[in-house]
């Protein structure tokens, strides 16, 4: 007998209508579409605000550690110079962790949240991020842009008198920090995605969180994106320029791309565990153990100058210029630098993880470019598919968000030829991350929980 199709089957055909009259009164409600234009009005405060918060610290980082070095008379900064800046950072982070409203933000090991900030932990947010980021934190600005845009979004609330529910609050989280996070990637598609990821729900509750969220990020993308043309200023940029031409996959390149993956997952968590420890280690004292972790970032930056001569700035800072150089480049790194780097980076930012205030996405894509040039050598492996296998992985196993990390790396690379490497390297890397003991894996990404919301308060 011939097995019932699902649209003959009476339990399914009863589910299918149901969930779809659901929907279609979730749409149709009057206070779910006022949301929606008052989502997509928001989406251009809170992308000009994205807007000159990332020209404000790319400005300042590029004052920090390009024209003051060279107005003392240094084509690169010194050895020495990341000490008195992360000395800087620590100290203005470790005071705003304990005195100002909801800590300065939570430890980027946490992950990323998507809740709405509470507009009064703005300031620190913002404090603590222009403190951490332009003076050399190995962290990305993600995690505070989405504080800020998700702040922002409650702030208008508030300012309109619009009902503080639960629901309202969740849903104008979810848009600001679409919005937000469509500044940094340049896409509205990378923003619907990793909140989808992120956020972790399902059904016609993800099209009521998404449908704001993707609206406002589309209506921030387009601001963004005119208003950076106008003015001329640059927040900086994420499509990498590869040096050599994209090949044709074999047989090797999948091969030793699965290996890299599972490595690339461990050791990536080795690092979250110990930003854990860090984080542990920081809340009991916040105040003088921010500046002790962030010292000990800026002694790899100088140990780093020490033994390759290279600049400082290739440990410090989010790695993100420095893997546009990296891929446009690879050859003038020499296997010393790519380990040096690797070792110092890799530890400035478990320390980073568990003390300052930023991001863990754009460190982790870098080291893990890096893992890939250093191991393109390999037989039969090229060197275009091992550093897109490494990004993938990277971002894969830190943020647990497998397809998240496929659109970004897609869209760093900017053509499908690498999507097989980079859909296996990211799905085999999030599999290694989920089998790996306990102790190692706990949630970094999806629906991330923040440490402790009394983290920080405390010296």
């Amino acid at each position: 007998m011939a097995e019932p199709s699902p649209r003959s089957d009476p339990a399914v055909s009863g589910a299918q209508p149901q969930e779809t009259d659901r929907l279609r009164d979730l749409l149709l409600a009057p206070g779910y579409l006022k949301l929606l234009v008052f989502c997509a009005l928001l989406g251009i405060p809170v992308s000009l605000a994205a807007f000159w918060f990332l020209v404000g610290l790319h400005e300042l980082e590029h004052v920090l550690w390009a024209d003051l070095p060279q107005s003392l008379g240094w084509g690169t900064p010194p050895w020495w110079w990341p000490l008195p800046l992360f000395l800087v950072s620590g100290v203005v982070v470790g005071l705003a962790a304990a005195h100002l409203p909801g800590g300065a933000g939570h430890a980027p090991v946490s992950g990323l949240h998507t809740e709405g900030t509470s507009p009064r932990a703005l300031p620190g947010v913002v404090l603590a991020a222009t403190a951490s980021l332009p003076f050399g934190a190995v962290l990305g600005p993600e995690a505070p842009l989405i504080a800020l845009g998700g702040g922002l979004a409650l702030l208008f609330r508030d300012l309109a008198r619009a009902p503080a529910t639960v629901q309202s609050t969740a849903l104008l989280g979810a848009a600001g920090a679409g919005a937000a996070i469509a500044a940094i990637f340049g896409s509205p598609l990378v923003a619907a995605v990793l909140l989808i990821e992120v956020a972790g729900v399902g059904g016609p509750r993800l099209f009521a969180v998404m449908l704001p969220a993707l609206l406002s990020s589309g209506v921030g993308a387009l601001v963004f994106t005119g208003f950076g043309r106008w003015t001329g200023l640059e927040t900086g940029s994420l499509r990498l320029k590869l040096s050599s031409p994209f090949p044709r996959l074999d047989a090797g390149d999948v091969f030793w791309s699965l290996l890299l993956a599972v490595a690339i997952a461990f050791v990536m968590h080795l690092a979250l565990a110990a930003g854990r420890l860090v984080a542990a280690y920081v809340r009991t004292g916040v105040r003088v153990r921010t500046v002790l972790c962030a010292l000990g970032a800026a002694t790899c930056a100088a140990l780093y100058t020490l033994f390759t001569g290279r600049s400082p700035a290739d440990v410090a800072s989010s790695g993100q210029a420095t893997l546009s150089e990296l891929t446009a480049d690879p050859h003038s790194w020499g296997v010393g630098a790519l380990l040096a780097i690797l070792l110092f980076k890799g530890i400035a930012y478990a320390l980073c993880l568990g003390s300052l205030r930023g991001g863990p996405i754009f460190p982790a894509l870098f080291l893990g470019a890096a893992t890939g040039a250093l191991l393109a050598p390999l037989p039969y492996l090229g060197l275009v598919p091992a550093m897109a296998a490494g990004m993938a992985a990277a971002i894969a196993s830190t943020l647990r968000l497998p397809v998240s990390s496929v659109v970004l790396v897609a869209l760093l690379l900017g053509s499908p030829d690498m999507m097989p490497v980079v859909i296996l390297a990211a799905v085999v890397a999030f599999v290694t991350t989920e089998l790996l003991p306990k102790t190692l894996r706990r949630r970094t990404g999806r629906r991330s929980r923040p440490m402790d919301k009394s983290a920080g308060t405390t010296g």
